[in-house]
């Protein structure tokens, strides 16, 4: 499709060439006359700053999209459209780079998870690896609340026993509360006969998914989508103790200023808030 700006340069190229009027071009190549006389206006010094402070963004957080920006900028106090920083972006060459495609799952889930209704109601955990500048492993325990969407722990270690998972637990219950279900998959840390008589005893209940079943624990997969993208593949971990400090820093920006859109753009943090004010 042919735009405005296109049709303009066409203009001006026939009546260059000498092939026509001014006039006569306008009516055959469709442009209105007053469209090719306009010139635009030099942009005002706010817009200059507004400008500046999307792409000063854009590049801050480069697996950000324009709703998010535009909801850092919301934040901010700047009063503008998410076409607005579309357009903005796209000029200055700023895209999000897709993801590879997945192949579709086969088959049929077997049943719907229960869904959290409320704070604490539905817990989820599991695993995610990766590695360090060296080659080694880092095995990381993941904990959130389903409903609200708050990271409640990341653990890293090089490996993980069912006692650090208890502890884990432990050590996020006594900061954000006691769940009333947790879920979690069939791994060997979380069936663990010590675990289950201490989940038993503290009357938490389990969901577990079905083995190879891991869109039954959607939450906790998308989050580690997010995790892997913004944060595991974006820095260079040279050794466990830099691993805790990095990772650290990114589940207190997760929580507390990352845009959710499930949440109306707000961070988890500023989502809880808001639920305490209207109860």
């Amino acid at each position: 499709m042919v735009g405005p700006t296109q049709k303009k340069q066409a203009v001006q190229h026939v009546v260059d060439q000498g092939l026509c009027s001014v006039r006569r071009a306008c009516r055959y190549l469709g442009v209105h006359r007053s469209t090719y006389r306009y010139r635009p206006k030099p942009p005002l010094p706010q817009q200059i700053q507004l400008h500046q402070r999307i792409v000063a963004l854009s590049w801050q957080h480069p697996r950000y999209g324009y709703r998010r920006i535009r909801a850092l900028l919301a934040r901010e106090g700047w009063s503008v459209s998410r076409k607005q920083v579309q357009r903005i972006r796209r000029k200055a060459g700023l895209k999000v780079r897709p993801k590879p495609q997945r192949m579709p799952r086969q088959g049929v889930s077997t049943g719907l998870p229960t869904q959290a209704t409320h704070r604490n109601h539905v817990w989820t955990w599991d695993f995610i690896f990766d590695r360090t500048d060296k080659g080694s492993t880092l095995k990381m325990l993941t904990m959130l609340d389903e409903y609200t969407r708050q990271c409640l722990a990341i653990r890293v270690e090089r490996q993980i026993r069912s006692e650090q998972v208890l502890a884990t637990l432990w050590q996020a219950m006594m900061t954000y509360g006691i769940p009333e279900h947790i879920r979690s998959d069939n791994g060997t840390e979380f069936i663990a006969g010590k675990i289950q008589r201490w989940l038993c005893e503290n009357r938490i209940k389990t969901l577990y998914i079905d083995p190879g079943s891991p869109w039954q624990n959607g939450y906790i997969e998308s989050f580690h989508s997010r995790f892997r993208d913004e944060c595991l593949n974006r820095e260079w971990l040279l050794n466990l103790r830099e691993a805790r400090v990095v990772i650290e820093d990114w589940r207190h920006h997760y929580n507390t200023e990352r845009p959710h859109s499930r949440l109306g753009y707000l961070s988890p943090d500023d989502y809880i808030k808001r639920e305490k004010v209207s109860s």
